[in-house]
């Protein structure tokens, strides 16, 4: 079992069980999928958004997680690797969302080191992508923040749950970045 944990955090792999753990913000927080082209809002979606997860993780395909705060003991949302590609050494990382008590907390820098270390320094991977809807500027400024350079938009790339198109902005770090001073400056970050 693959467990990555800082002195904030701790990620384990995401079980069927955890919509227990999560149903709290699908309840109550509904505003948190707003941005997604798959939503957990309420307990039904919730239980088919774990289990989308769970079928492409055993299909090989991602990587889910589930992100327990040990500050404040609780936990806070969830996070994948997806489109695993290893002949490419290439990945994307995303499907992050935290309820509202967790944004904005520094949280993110933690599990974003975390993914980002396991992603480059254990699966040898040469690029780790991620993309969000372009409207999404809260999620937007964070991949900034944490070292990503932006590549491009992709317009019309995926259908939303209302039926509207989303465009997605396309950001990404590659290895050499990653070890020539993202991995430093998000270590500060986390510091700070």
């Amino acid at each position: 079992m693959i467990l990555l944990e800082t002195n904030r955090l701790l990620l384990r792999p995401l079980e069927a069980s955890d919509w227990e753990h999560l149903l709290p913000f699908a309840l109550n927080e509904p505003e948190t999928w707003q941005y997604s082209l798959i939503s957990a809002a309420g307990e039904e979606n919730l239980k088919n958004y774990i289990r989308i997860a769970l079928e492409a993780r055993d299909a090989g395909k991602e990587l889910p997680f589930i992100v327990f705060d040990k500050q404040t003991q609780r936990y806070a949302g969830s996070t994948r690797f997806y489109d695993i590609q290893p002949e490419n050494k290439s990945l994307q990382l995303g499907y992050t969302w935290y309820g509202k008590d967790f944004r904005g907390t520094g949280l993110n820098k933690h599990c974003k080191f975390l993914l980002l270390e396991y992603a480059f320094e254990t699966l040898g991977m040469e690029r780790v992508e991620f993309r969000a809807d372009n409207d999404n500027k809260r999620s937007i400024a964070a991949m900034k923040n944490i070292g990503c350079t932006v590549e491009g938009v992709l317009r019309h790339n995926g259908l939303k749950p209302d039926g509207t198109w989303r465009d997605s902005i396309v950001l990404s770090i590659l290895s050499d970045e990653w070890f020539a001073s993202v991995k430093e400056n998000l270590k500060l970050r986390m510091e700070s």
